[in-house]
C-alpha cells in the first residue's frame, strides 16, 4: 500500500450536468449507415446527450460544479483550486477553469485545464489529492466537462456513434484519517499510441486553414480495432493492479466505476478482477462516451441510486488517447 501523508484527501461532493437533447441510435440511423442493434451489441450505447449550438464546455461544467458544491455543503468562495480536465475547452485560452471560476463565483480560487483525454479526470483527481495532502489547498473542484459533438465527423460511423456531451464534478477536501478517503492511484502514458486516436489539426503543429477544414482534420480520428485492443488489456491490467497491490480481492469492492467508453472493454476489466454485475457502475447506455466527464458523472448517478455509502470501497479506472491510463482506489466520504 502507498505511504500515507499526514493529510488525507477524500471526495466530499459530486455533481453532474447534461444537455436535454437526446440523440438516439434510431436518430443516427437516419444520419449514417448504422443501426441500433449493431451499436448496442458493440458499444452498449443506446443514446447520448448533445449540446445545442453555441454551448461550450464551461456551461455544463459550471452547472456540475455548482451541484457538487451544494452536495458538499460549501460555498464557491471557499474553493481554493479548480482543475478542469477536458479535450474540448471553450477556446485555446483562457483556460476553461477561468471561465467556470467566474461563472460560479469562486473568487478566491486559482486553476487550470488538464488534457489527459479519457484518463483526464483521474489525472486531475490525483493532482487534487496531492495539493490537499501537501497542504497547498483545502477545497478543490475537479470538473470533467466535454462537448465532444463539436469535434466529431458526423459522416464517420466509426466515431460519431460513440461520444456524447456533458459534465461531472467532484469536490476534494481533507477528511478525517479514520475515514481514509483516496489512498492509492496508478497513472501512466505511452506516446506510441498517439497515432491510433487523435485530432490532427488545431494546434501549433497544424493550425487551422482551409485545407485542414476541407480535409476534416479538426475531428476525432480513431483506429477502432487498435484502440480497442490496447484499451481492453490496459484497463483490465490497471484495475487488477490497483486492487492487488492494496491487498483486496474482487468481493471486497463495493463499486467499480470505469470510464464509460465501450461495454465490452468494461466487461473485460470486470472479469479480470472477478466482479459481479451488481458491483459495476454503467452509464454508457444513456450518455455514451463523455471522455473526462464519464467517471464523475457515473459517480453522481451511483450516489443518486443509493449505491455509495460512507466507507464504500470504490475503484475507478480509465484508458484514453495518448495512450493514457489510470486507476484509483478510495473509501467513499461524501454525505
Amino acid at each position: 500500500m502507498a505511504v500515507r501523508s499526514l493529510l488525507t484527501a477524500g471526495i466530499t461532493g459530486v455533481g453532474m450536468s447534461f444537455p436535454e437533447k437526446r440523440l438516439t441510435n434510431a436518430d443516427l440511423e437516419k444520419m449514417v449507415a448504422t443501426n441500433d442493434e449493431w451499436i448496442v451489441e458493440r458499444t452498449g450505447i443506446r443514446e447520448r446527450r448533445i449540446c445545442e449550438e453555441g454551448i461550450g464546455a464551461s456551461f455544463h461544467g459550471a452547472k456540475a460544479a455548482e451541484a457538487a458544491l451544494e452536495h458538499a455543503g460549501i460555498r464557491p468562495d471557499e474553493v481554493d483550486l479548480i482543475i478542469v480536465p477536458t479535450v474540448t475547452p471553450d477556446m485555446m485560452f483562457p483556460a476553461t477553469a477561468c471561465l467556470i471560476q467566474e461563472m460560479i463565483g469562486a473568487t478566491d480560487a486559482w486553476g487550470f485545464d488538464l488534457e489527459g483525454a479519457c484518463s483526464g479526470f483521474l489525472f486531475a483527481l490525483q493532482n487534487a489529492r496531492a495539493q490537499i495532502e501537501a497542504g497547498h489547498a483545502k477545497k478543490v473542484l475537479v470538473i470533467g466537462t466535454e462537448v465532444m459533438s463539436s469535434i466529431l465527423d458526423w459522416t464517420d460511423r466509426n466515431s460519431c456513434i460513440l461520444f456524447g456531451d456533458g459534465a461531472g464534478a467532484v469536490v476534494v477536501e481533507a477528511v478525517d484519517e479514520s475515514r481514509i478517503g483516496i489512498f492509492d492511484a496508478i497513472n501512466g502514458i505511452d506516446g506510441a499510441g498517439g497515432k491510433f486516436l487523435h485530432m490532427k489539426a488545431g494546434g501549433s503543429l497544424m493550425p487551422a486553414s482551409q485545407e485542414t477544414i476541407d480535409n476534416k482534420l479538426h475531428t476525432v480520428f480513431q483506429a477502432g480495432r487498435d484502440v480497442y485492443k490496447f484499451a481492453v488489456k490496459g484497463m483490465a491490467k490497471v484495475t487488477k493492479d490497483i486492487v492487488d497491490r492494496n491487498g483486496f480481492i474482487g468481493s471486497d469492492v463495493d463499486l467499480f466505476v470505469p470510464h464509460q467508453a465501450n461495454i465490452r472493454i468494461i466487461e473485460a476489466a470486470q472479469r479480470r478482477v472477478g466482479l459481479e454485475d451488481s458491483q459495476v457502475a454503467i452509464t454508457i447506455d444513456r450518455f455514451g462516451n463523455t471522455t473526462a466527464a464519464s467517471i464523475p458523472s457515473a459517480l453522481r448517478v451511483a450516489y443518486e441510486d443509493g449505491r455509495l455509502k460512507e466507507g464504500s470501497l470504490v475503484v475507478l479506472c480509465a484508458f484514453g488517447a495518448g495512450f493514457t491510463w489510470g486507476s484509483c482506489i478510495l473509501r467513499w466520504t461524501a454525505p
